[in-house]
């Protein structure tokens, strides 16, 4: 009888902290997006509805900066996943010296992201980084990286895959130690080769898990912000001004708050709607 309250008690300081720290802010910053600031004599907010959104929908750096976001997550969430399983299912194997490797594999997991993008920009330093000077070894001309349009997202990605991927492989790995050894065992009875074990067995099985990893991964790869922060400034070209990065540089550098809360309320939106498509696309049939 009393169960549930209960437990709803246990969980009320998280609930508690989810409201004050999550949805009040979100709350907060779509009500600003209907303001404009006046700066003439004492500064005041005033009501403009709609206006911030027509203003922001008719700016070709936001459409910009949207087709930056959506191409990199596009590319970057694949990728991240798929090795985030590939390394699981590698390093799920007994075999003698399995604890060191996955020591290994889960350095970058302890290492900050602002740490990681100082230590990959010594790296990819077109003139005296370790990566050029490993390709001059072997006659490949030095590559830009980090300078050039053409490549400077591929490189984000990187940085950002070698940094995350680790995390994701954690909770990928729980999700296969988790699957009953049984099941493997009636289908070397039954003579399935390794493909399909993978795609019979181990991913429905992994449903639950990978929905989970999906949606994490797609909510932090869309809020990304430090790699183009700290490594290119949006640039060049403006191939890495992801979202959050243009929202940072209304806010605080041109003051426009007003154009800032709106561009954050319209990726909340966008952001809500992607993921609502993952739940239903990987849900766990019951």
């Amino acid at each position: 009888m009393y169960a549930p309250f209960i437990a709803y008690l246990f969980l009320a300081p998280a609930i508690l902290g989810l409201l004050i720290f999550k949805v009040y802010p979100l709350l907060l910053s779509a009500t600003e997006s209907l303001y404009q600031v006046s700066f003439f004599g004492q500064q005041a907010k005033y009501f403009v509805g709609l206006e911030n959104y027509r203003d922001v929908f008719a700016d070709p750096t936001f459409w910009q900066s949207l087709k930056v976001t959506l191409k990199f997550n596009f590319l970057i969430i694949p990728i991240q996943v798929a090795l985030a399983v590939a390394l699981a299912l590698l390093l799920n194997k007994k075999f003698k010296g399995v604890r060191v490797f996955r020591s290994i594999y889960l350095l970058p997991a302890g290492v900050s992201i602002a740490i990681a993008c100082t230590l990959w920009s010594l790296m990819l330093n077109p003139n005296s980084g370790l990566l050029n000077s490993l390709l001059a070894l072997v006659g490949i001309p030095r590559q830009p990286f980090l300078t050039t349009s053409s490549q400077a997202l591929w490189s984000i990605i990187l940085i950002a895959s070698w940094k995350g991927v680790p995390y994701w492989m954690i909770f990928i790995m729980a999700g296969l130690q988790g699957i009953p050894e049984s099941n493997y065992e009636a289908a070397a009875i039954d003579g399935a080769n390794a493909l399909q074990v993978l795609f019979k067995i181990t991913l429905p099985l992994l449903k639950r898990t990978l929905l989970f990893v999906v949606v994490v991964n797609t909510v932090s790869n869309f809020l990304l912000f430090v790699p183009p922060y700290m490594l290119t400034r949006g640039g060049p070209e403006s191939s890495t001004n992801l979202l959050m990065y243009e929202v940072f540089k209304s806010g605080f550098i041109y003051n426009d708050m007003a154009r800032a809360t709106t561009m954050i309320t319209l990726l909340v939106i966008l952001l809500l709607g992607i993921v609502a498509i993952e739940f239903r696309w990987l849900r766990a049939e019951h």
